[in-house]
Formats: structure tokens, C-alpha cells, sequence
């Protein structure tokens, strides 16, 4: 009698939360980032350090959003924070979250060149750091929000919350398409005028990759792993061609 081979088990659905929490935490981490940049620019009269402000801004900006993601879990979650939003890491992760950041990598490549061939505006988000990279302790603050905090709250956030909001109410390719654009779109800032489309598209795709990885792995330690790559890269090269 001939064996019939196992088949794998099918993934158990992917975790998700309800759209309020998708929309309360855009609506709270956008609202947060544009009180920063009025309280930052009160605060200059006072002519701190650049790296203090560098970290009232990451308070600022990322504290609300956090305390969103704590209410958010015990009211429409279990209660559980990491189980709500997937912050959780394996040993393997070690192997994903490189993997993650070249696909990252490819995605930033690819619609680069898209934009480019096409006239779209672009600037980056990294434009006049370089400028500064002799204040010492600019530099350390910069890496370790850039590098440690941001990767942590915009992976809850938007791969997180955001994202598994959208997957109650629709299938994983929406989804994911829906919250890259939301994750390029936060990226914004009206100093960069007509610049920010090129930069949106190219975050998008970012956004678009993270997005799928964690869909498929149910957790952020990848994505977390990859996204502090990413701006550790990009910072990197920032300070030493400027």
C-alpha cells in the first residue's frame, strides 16, 4: 500500500486587532511627531545641546504612540503587549533580520532608479546631518533614536498595531500595500516640498517588504532587526561621505 506523504499544517491566522487601534495609533503617533516640531522649536531659544533636543524629540514624538500601545492591548488585546503587537524574537531572527534589511535594500534600489527615470522629486530624510556629525554627542543621540528607538516603535506601530488593525478588515496583500504607504507617508515633512514624493514611493517600498515579513514570520524581531540596519547604513554613510 502506497504511503500518502504529510502535508504541512497551514499557518494559523495571522493575530489581529480591531481598526480602531490602526487608526488610533496613526492618529496619535502623527499628531505626536507635529507637537514635537512646535515644541522644538520653543525650546531653541533656550540653545541646549543639539543631542538634548534630539532626545525630547524622540519623547516627544514616540512616548504618546507607546502609551497608545499599552491602553490599546488592555482594552481590545489580551493585555499582553509583545503577544498584541508580536515583539518577539528566536535565534533565527539573527539570519531573518539580515535578510529583511537586502530585501529592504532591493526594494530602496529598484524604486530609486523608478523614481529617478521618471523626474519624480526626491530628498532624503538624512539631508543635513552630515553638517553636524562634529557635535559628538549629536551623533551618539542621533544613532541610538535612529538605531534603537525608531526601528522598536515605528516596527509596533506601523507592522504591529497598524497593520494587524487593517488585517481585521481585510486580506494580507491590502493590508500590507495599505500600511507601506501609511509608513512612507509618516516620513513626510513640508520642508521637503515636492522632495517627499520620490521619498514616499521609496519608503513605501520599504514599508511594503517589513510589512510582508512580518506577516509571514507573525512577529517584529526580523523587522525590528532589519529597520535598525537600515538607518544604521544610512547614517553610516551619511557621516562619512558629508
Amino acid at each position: 500500500m502506497q504511503r500518502v506523504p504529510a502535508t504541512k499544517p497551514p499557518p494559523p491566522p495571522h493575530p489581529t486587532l480591531p481598526l480602531v487601534v490602526a487608526v488610533g495609533a496613526l492618529v496619535t503617533i502623527l499628531s505626536s511627531l507635529v507637537a514635537s516640531r512646535f515644541v522644538l522649536r520653543w525650546l531653541v531659544r533656550y540653545h541646549w545641546p543639539i543631542a538634548a533636543y534630539v532626545l525630547v524629540a524622540a519623547v516627544l514624538g514616540y512616548g504618546p504612540v507607546i502609551a497608545f500601545a499599552v491602553r490599546a492591548s488592555r482594552r481590545w488585546g489580551t493585555g499582553r503587549l509583545r503577544d498584541d503587537t508580536g515583539v518577539h524574537f528566536r535565534k533565527i531572527d539573527a539570519g531573518w533580520g539580515p535578510v529583511t534589511w537586502l530585501s529592504c535594500f532591493a526594494a530602496q534600489i529598484a524604486l530609486g532608479i523608478i523614481v529617478l527615470l521618471l523626474n519624480i522629486p526626491l530628498k532624503s530624510n538624512t539631508e543635513g546631518i552630515g553638517k553636524l556629525r562634529a557635535d559628538r554627542g549629536y551623533v551618539i543621540a542621533l544613532l541610538v533614536v535612529a538605531v534603537l528607538v525608531a526601528p522598536i516603535v515605528e516596527e509596533i506601530v506601523f507592522r504591529g498595531l497598524v497593520l494587524r488593525g487593517l488585517l481585521s478588515r481585510m486580506g494580507a496583500v491590502p493590508a500590507v500595500m495599505v500600511q507601506a504607504v501609511l509608513f512612507g507617508s509618516a516620513h513626510i515633512d513640508p520642508v521637503r516640498g515636492a522632495g517627499n514624493i520620490g521619498l514616499v514611493i521609496v519608503l513605501s517600498g520599504v514599508g511594503g517588504v517589513l510589512g510582508g515579513a512580518e506577516y509571514l514570520l507573525r512577529r517584529l524581531g526580523p523587522t525590528m532587526l532589519a529597520h535598525g540596519i537600515l538607518n544604521a547604513v544610512a547614517l553610516t554613510i551619511v557621516l562619512i561621505v558629508s
